[in-house]
């Protein structure tokens, strides 16, 4: 098959592929520029840990130190390409609203957003020609948000990102739908229960609502297959993690590369949320409670100090370093297929490579 264009509004994306945004500091400008040469959407996470929000009822004031090195990262990104550039920024971050902000100022192509339903997005971006593209979990949530977005401000996502539950990091589900493989809501009914939200959507606004998938998805074969099915384009975190413009430390993807399947986990994150990640004695002493926790950056909304195992931007900006003494690593659930380390140009066309030859 001939792979498609991904056509997010004006940007026309070939091959149809998004890089995940992966926090903390492992998908900066170096990866995202990368990506972007390649001619798919490179993504910088927002989520980076930065100690300057002190006080959460002055939040506006503390977050000029994370915007100051979000706009670092965005710049490199864009100085080193002429591809599209998104970042993602999840709903849940404490200075959420002055990263948006800044987001539209240094004029990315695209704000994917998730980790809480972004239903005030709109508002945040207007007069922009920045894209909105917000990732949800289900069908249900994208009816939500599709009709709070065009009743509040009578416009619809630009793209919607479908991340299954197969996905690494913070997941949108339940403890219960993630106990076992069997029990997991299935990527494709998913796929078909968005779709059917943004048909009706874009028919009614008369504009496309590209879908782009992701969550689980390893090889050409994968992207072939969810392409077929209806998505316009996926998303691929892990992948990305084993090449050579990774911003992560070379530790850091050896521990993906070293991964056994029996090594995947879920945990329940200081967020509130489950993630998918891998077992190390790091997590087997918080379960045990035998880490202090030390709030030092007010980073995100929903973490409760006082019942939090441990600081989880703590642990990941320790992972990302390949200190997994003070840290763990977040990983998708094909992690254990990962090899080898690669340039992102290679892997990429492996993937547009493998898709194509799919008959």
């Amino acid at each position: 098959m001939k792979l498609p264009h991904l056509k997010i509004g004006d940007l026309d994306i070939y091959p149809p592929i998004v890089q995940g945004g992966m926090g903390i500091k492992v998908s900066l400008a170096k990866l995202a520029s990368a990506v972007a040469n390649c001619g798919a959407v490179g993504t910088i996470s927002a989520a980076i840990r930065s100690d300057h929000v002190r006080d959460r009822k002055n939040i506006a004031a503390g977050a000029e130190g994370d915007v100051s090195e979000f706009v670092d990262f965005v710049r490199e990104a864009k100085r080193l390409t002429t591809g599209v550039i998104a970042v993602n920024i999840m709903v849940a971050l404490t200075s959420y609203q002055q990263l948006v902000e800044a987001a539209v100022r240094e004029k990315v192509d695209i704000i994917f957003s998730g980790a809480g339903i972004p239903l005030n997005l709109p508002k945040l971006v207007e007069g922009s020609p920045v894209k909105i593209v917000p990732i949800v979990s289900s069908g249900r949530v994208t009816e939500l948000l599709c009709r709070t977005w065009t009743r509040k401000y009578n416009r619809v996502p630009d793209a919607i990102v479908l991340e299954g539950p197969m996905a690494g990091g913070h997941l949108g589900y339940s403890f219960e739908e993630l106990k076992d493989e069997a029990s997991m809501p299935k990527l494709e009914d998913l796929l078909a229960e968005v779709l059917e939200v943004t048909r009706k959507y874009g028919k009614e606004f008369k504009k496309e609502i590209p879908v782009i998938a992701g969550g689980g998805l390893y090889d050409g074969k994968d992207i072939a297959r969810i392409i077929r099915l209806g998505a316009s384009g996926v998303q691929l975190g892990t992948r990305f993690v084993c090449t050579d413009e990774c911003d992560a430390a070379d530790a850091f993807k050896q521990a993906y590369i070293k991964a056994k399947k029996d090594d995947i986990i879920i945990i329940r994150s200081p967020v509130g949320m489950p993630g998918r990640a891998l077992k190390n004695e790091f997590l087997e002493k918080a379960k045990r409670g035998e880490i202090k926790f030390n709030c030092a950056y007010l980073c995100l909304k929903t973490c409760d100090p006082h019942n939090s195992p441990y600081c989880i931007a703590n642990a990941l900006t320790n992972a990302a370093q390949g200190k997994f003494e003070e840290g763990f690593v977040f990983v998708g659930s094909n992690v254990y297929r990962v090899d080898k380390i690669v340039p992102v140009k290679e892997l990429i066309k492996e993937l547009v490579d493998e898709a194509e030859a799919v008959a």
